[in-house]
């Protein structure tokens, strides 16, 4: 016996030292191509590594592909925005300093009060035209009727659609400024975020009249009706100041929001001594702190992920998604945002137990929130770290968790019944949702053929499949967040589970993107623009009158709607937008490789 071997004639050997090989050679052991067994032996081995190789195959060439539709959609909008746009008039020089900051502050409250404008019309399709729902919102009845309401409509939509597009433009290229040129003094982008906030937070509650259900839910909750069993139409109809702007669609319809936003909502109302208008009020102010909380947690997010906080800021906070519909529209979304937000950065500065705390809160707001406690227990620490303090964190962060929602619950005092009202969403089917949009048009499909098939079932089926593929996708992130960064894993998780769900609303989209702003990987920024710019669109109506208006107008009206959508769309903003180009002083050059 040599050294190394044992009595029973095997040695140690291999990758893992204590696992017995026998001493035999290998050689020994593999048949040779002379040998009967080697077709066998060949044929067993390619078998097993086929399906590994026809994987590997087909997932490069999906990814060869995405690159080249990806790189195909950048270069012909950077080739439009050079050939048609005021861009294409400046030559690129060096970066100067931030001086110019004031420019697109500017220019951002022109769009965004040329929205809020819009939107104050009569007969505007963007705001509810209910007598006393806002302090000079006037019902369409007592305006006068024919031309003059045709005429203000039309101007209506031209501000609202011309503001959007604006507002976009001076958003877009501040946020490419931003990427490449880091520093930018906090100091001026907190006062533009300021002065983009103001003509939102006076404006009527905009494209949505979702905040006149929480008020409703907060009358409820104020005289102890369960907003869980009951929706808000048990108040009473009619004349109810509370219910008679809430959407007839949710009048019936239970509340599926956490126990913490109903304990605030009821306070708030306590507050106001039960007035409706001033609820819907301080449902607004208190969106307005949600944006407040993320603009303070979003440095120091950028902080704990190495990033420019100036970048971060602008494209979390100042987002058009964020300003448009959590603050325009006063969604609760924004609350839990910001609170996820804050407990999410926390944990990026090793301060996980308040992490969790603050992801709870928002979770006691929204149930999606509690995604980001799971990433929190599981990946905070960093990668390679050891199964038992992963899970010691665990079971820490998940005791302070069911801490916070149960204190939640006996302050609200309506037990859990939110977690079974988490379906609620789903009553709304919209094509801007993928899996529904599927349901929807399989359905009609059929229908034409002659198959005589409901649209529920396929309903069913089709948003059983986005929900599985929403977790399965999920799954893999995080299963591959040591590598791919957490919070990005968080991000994108959150947007998947929007994009796939039963229905995609415009602030559901705000979870994910904020996050994604501070974590995004190259390509991923153009794909943050992009559906940070196309989701304040979802949904949006007016279009089709705007093309109705414009047949119909007289010459004058024609020219001047079509004077004011070229201005806002052609207008030069300043040559600081010649910055936003790659390779211009540059810091880190074009982001065209995943």
């Amino acid at each position: 016996m040599g050294s190394g071997c044992k009595p029973d004639g095997f040695a140690y050997g291999g990758s893992n030292p204590s696992w017995p090989t026998t001493s035999t050679h290998f050689d020994e052991l593999t048949p040779s191509r002379g040998d009967s067994r080697w077709q066998y032996y060949e044929a067993m081995t390619l078998t097993k590594r086929a399906p590994v190789r026809s994987r590997l195959r087909l997932g490069q060439w999906i990814h060869r592909r995405y690159v080249d539709a990806a790189t195909g959609i950048e270069s012909l909008i950077q080739f439009l925005e050079r050939r048609y746009t005021p861009l294409g008039r400046f030559t690129p020089g060096e970066f100067e300093n931030w001086d110019f900051l004031w420019r697109p502050m500017v220019w951002g409250f022109i769009a965004i009060t040329a929205i809020v404008a819009g939107c104050s019309f009569s007969n505007s399709p963007f705001k509810l035209e209910v007598a006393h729902t806002w302090f000079f919102g006037v019902p369409t009845s007592l305006q006068n009727s024919g031309t003059n309401n045709e005429t203000t409509l039309l101007y209506s939509i031209t501000l609202v659609f011309g503001g959007l597009v604006m507002l976009m433009r001076v958003w877009l290229r501040l946020s490419e400024v931003l990427q490449n040129h880091v520093g930018a003094p906090l100091k001026k982008l907190y006062l533009l975020l300021g002065v983009w906030c103001v003509p939102l937070i006076v404006a009527p509650p905009l494209f949505s009249r979702d905040v006149f259900s929480y008020a409703a839910q907060g009358e409820m909750t104020s005289y102890h009706i369960s907003p869980y069993t009951y929706g808000p139409f048990t108040l009473g109809q009619g004349s109810n100041p509370f219910t008679l702007p809430v959407d007839p669609l949710w009048g019936n319809t239970p509340a599926p929001y956490g126990p913490l936003f109903l304990a605030i909502d009821g306070f708030l109302v306590r507050l106001t001594h039960h007035h409706a208008l001033a609820s819907v009020l301080l449902l607004r102010l208190l969106e307005v702190v949600a944006v407040a909380i993320m603009a303070i947690a979003l440095p120091l997010l950028a902080r704990g992920m190495k990033r420019d906080a100036g970048e971060i800021l602008i494209l979390g906070a100042a987002n058009p998604v964020v300003l448009l519909t959590l603050l325009g529209g006063a969604h609760n979304d924004g609350l839990m945002a910001a609170l996820l937000v804050l407990g999410i950065a926390l944990a990026t500065v090793k301060r996980p137990m308040w992490g969790f705390f603050f992801v709870a809160c928002a979770t006691a707001i929204k149930a999606p929130a509690a995604l980001g406690l799971l990433y929190i227990a599981w990946s905070w620490q960093g990668s390679g770290v050891a199964l038992t303090r992963r899970l010691t964190t665990a079971v820490k962060g998940g005791l302070i968790s069911l801490g916070v929602l149960g204190a939640a619950t006996l302050a609200a005092g309506f037990g859990l019944g939110w977690v079974k009202n988490l379906s609620t969403p789903g009553t709304v089917r919209s094509w801007a949702a993928p899996a529904t949009g599927l349901g929807l048009g399989l359905a009609k499909l059929f229908n034409a053929c002659g198959w005589d098939v409901s649209v529920t079932p396929v309903l069913t089926v089709t948003r059983l499949f986005g929900f599985l593929l929403a977790i399965g996708l999920s799954g893999w992130l995080f299963a591959t967040s040591d590598r791919r960064g957490w919070v990005r894993s968080l991000a994108v998780s959150l947007i998947l589970f929007v994009v796939l769900g039963p229905v995609v609303q415009p602030w559901y989209l705000s979870w994910g993107l904020v996050l994604l702003g501070a974590s995004y990987v190259q390509r991923e920024h153009f794909w943050l623009l992009t559906l940070s710019i196309v989701a304040p669109f979802i949904g949006l109506p007016g279009g089709r009158q705007l093309l109705n208006g414009l047949i119909h107008a007289n010459v004058f009206e024609m020219v001047s709607v079509l004077a004011i959508l070229a201005g806002m769309f052609l207008v030069p903003l300043g040559r600081w937008t010649q910055w936003s180009w790659p390779g211009v002083n540059d810091v880190r050059g074009p982001a065209l490789e995943v």
